[in-house]
């Protein structure tokens, strides 16, 4: 987060240097910098025509940095009231109209919607241990090739399963928070990604 404590600062594209306040919530953690920074190096930087869903969108620091990368759609999903309606107002104080501001379970989202995803952010509570269940439900939510960062307190490569529908692409640490980019194959094991 930004030394101005409450708010983070879109690292590049349209947006650049645009403020985005945070709700102040509990458990609320912006992906810091550094980490914003390295997942879009991994991601090739700009997302121009993608579909991106930020699940868990907390402070929106990840959904706001895709729609300034030139996403095409970006769904932002928080169930917390407060850190959606901080969400609403930076969407409209930065004109982000690639951005539709979901408030609801991630969960029930999932189950509700048919879209598919080219790129998926996870970053769910530490410690609720969602990841199991929301995995599972968002596999037909993926695009073939899609790619799903998952930030959370330790490697999530065990609860990705059958591993052969999925590929680990990078993997790193920053202090208390492991961060990864995961493949999606997919029914179709033979076929070459559209993303590398």
């Amino acid at each position: 987060m930004d030394s101005n404590k409450g708010e983070i600062r879109i690292i590049a594209g349209e947006y650049r240097g645009r403020k985005i306040k945070v709700a102040s919530r509990p458990g609320l953690r912006p992906t810091p910098n550094r980490v914003r920074e390295t997942l879009f190096n991994w991601l090739g930087q700009w997302l121009e025509g993608l579909s991106c869903l930020d699940l868990f969108a907390g402070t929106g620091a990840l959904g706001f940095e895709a729609a300034s990368r030139g996403a095409a759609r970006v769904v932002m999903v928080e169930n917390d009231r407060a850190a959606f309606s901080a969400l609403e107002a930076a969407r409209e104080r930065i004109g982000a109209r690639a951005v539709e501001v979901v408030q609801g379970d991630a969960l029930r989202y999932l189950g509700q919607s048919s879209e598919r995803f080219d790129v998926v952010f996870l970053d769910p509570p530490f410690r609720q241990n969602a990841l199991p269940a929301v995995l599972a439900k968002l596999e037909p939510r993926l695009a073939q090739g899609a790619r799903v960062y998952i930030e959370s307190d330790a490697p999530a490569s065990s609860t990705l399963a059958p591993a052969e529908r999925w590929v680990e692409l990078k993997r790193a640490r920053a202090g208390q928070v492991s961060y990864q980019l995961f493949e999606w194959r997919g029914d179709d094991q033979g076929g070459v990604s559209r993303h590398v």
